[in-house]
């Protein structure tokens, strides 16, 4: 049994090391895209799975429909010939290895929605064959991948580490950083045995500049969770001081730049108008979860996303606050927000702080309006359907607002002009920082 594993376990990395393995991605967002462009850059045959019936006619048109990932990348791909966009999941079978790079939402309870995972391992269960590699990464609570994904998958008779081979590699997207992209980014790589560590790290290796192998799939899954739950908590920490230093007349942001001159200890974080993204907000409530299981509390985890997660609301107060010193009530202001994405330069508006910010104001009776040069329209997330359109940011609009926004600090934004057409101006990203003006408050 051992020889027809070794058998295996060479026939695909020998198909790996001669870029004739085929690797498919199943979930085609922000981080199976870019995935796919990756692998298929390093000579691979690439095929992209998704659900999604609008995604597949536009790849196969050469179009991208994110706003960091350019068209012409996508044509050069698609003309390629090693580029296959679908939805016919039976695919799975004409592939080495796959990829699952689909959401890992919560639901309306803060609890794990593994239903994409759960789903996308079923179809894949029904095409598994010998010699296959799947890798989970989508982010998830340790265990997953033994206890939820392994047993779907040998349903079918074939064991892991025997017959296919499975592992976890956590997603590291960061959309549109300057700095770092799929390939720059070190990869964490766990396997359910050696050889599945084996096969996911060869793998990885061919389009990762370096890959980091841990001892199993839960120290994988975990040091995601970790990653995120410390930029959560540190968030937390210098929203909470915002609050507490704007009481004592203390500028946080002046603060930051005078502690981040410190060579060593010290990492800046910043405070907003709360958290967005499809990670930080999420993926710590995860471990929570999975927590309770072992009888215990995460404090800190849980104490951060009640602080982040009261952001919004802080800003609506100071709103308030700054209406009224003009002699005017929250209620019939005509306020613009600027900025619904998540974090500036982006087009990705999952769990924006924006958005909540538009419907608390709506609940206090303010006519509230918004602008982003990258959403032109909003659309149905988890918790919304505002079922708005980006008002034109002219000097003549600025000026009929009572009052407006700053929520995200996108960099095509003349906040000079922004702030000599406006009326009252609340920034909460410091993005007016170094213009004097008696019509900036800061939340």
């Amino acid at each position: 049994m051992k020889r027809k594993n070794n058998h295996i376990l060479t026939e695909l990395l020998g198909a790996v090391e001669n870029r004739q393995a085929s690797v498919g991605i199943v979930g085609l967002g922000y981080v199976g895209l870019p995935l796919a462009i990756a692998f298929h850059g390093a000579g691979f045959v690439v095929r992209g799975f998704d659900v999604d019936s609008k995604k597949v006619p536009l790849l196969k048109a050469g179009k991208s429909y994110l706003r960091h990932i350019p068209s012409r990348e996508i044509r050069a791909m698609a003309a390629s010939g090693r580029f296959v966009p679908t939805d016919d999941f039976s695919l799975i079978k004409d592939t080495d290895c796959v990829c699952i790079c689909v959401p890992t939402p919560l639901s309306r309870f803060r609890e794990p929605d593994l239903s994409y995972v759960i789903k996308t391992a079923e179809s894949i269960a029904r095409f598994l064959r010998p010699g296959h590699l799947i890798v989970l990464e989508s982010t998830t609570y340790p265990g997953t991948t033994e206890e939820d994904v392994r047993p779907i998958l040998e349903r079918t008779g074939l064991k892991a580490g025997r017959d296919f081979f499975l592992a976890f590699s956590p997603e590291r997207e960061d959309p549109n950083n300057p700095k770092f992209s799929t390939s720059t980014i070190p990869k964490v790589v766990g396997g359910t045995s050696p050889s599945c560590l084996k096969a996911a790290q060869a793998l990885y290796g061919k389009v990762i500049g370096k890959t980091v192998p841990v001892s199993s799939t839960r120290v994988a899954e975990a040091s995601k969770l970790l990653e995120n739950i410390y930029r959560s908590v540190n968030i937390a920490l210098v929203n909470e001081l915002k609050v507490c230093f704007d009481r004592m007349g203390i500028d946080i942001w002046e603060v930051i730049e005078a502690a981040k001159t410190k060579p060593f200890g010290f990492q800046a974080f910043y405070p907003g108008p709360g958290l967005g993204g499809h990670c930080i907000p999420i993926d710590p409530f995860y471990l929570t979860w999975k927590a309770r299981e072992y009888d215990f509390h995460t404090r800190f985890i849980e104490l951060a996303g009640e602080i982040n997660t009261a952001m919004p609301y802080h800003v609506v107060s100071r709103v308030i606050e700054a209406l009224n010193a003009k002699g005017k009530g929250v209620k019939g202001s005509r306020i613009l927000v600027l900025g619904i994405a998540y974090k500036k330069d982006i087009d990705d508006v999952r769990e924006s702080p924006s958005l909540k910010l538009i419907a608390l104001l709506r609940e206090k009776g303010a006519k509230v309006d918004y602008h982003d040069p990258y959403i032109p329209r909003t659309k149905k997330t988890r918790e919304y359907d505002l079922k708005m359109v980006s008002a034109p940011l002219t000097p003549k609009n600025l000026g009929r607002y009572d009052c407006v926004i700053i929520s995200t600090d996108h960099s095509a934004f003349d906040y000079g002009s922004i702030v000599k057409h406006s009326r009252l101006v609340v920034d909460t990203r410091n993005a007016a920082g170094r213009i004097r003006s008696k019509k900036i408050v800061k939340a």
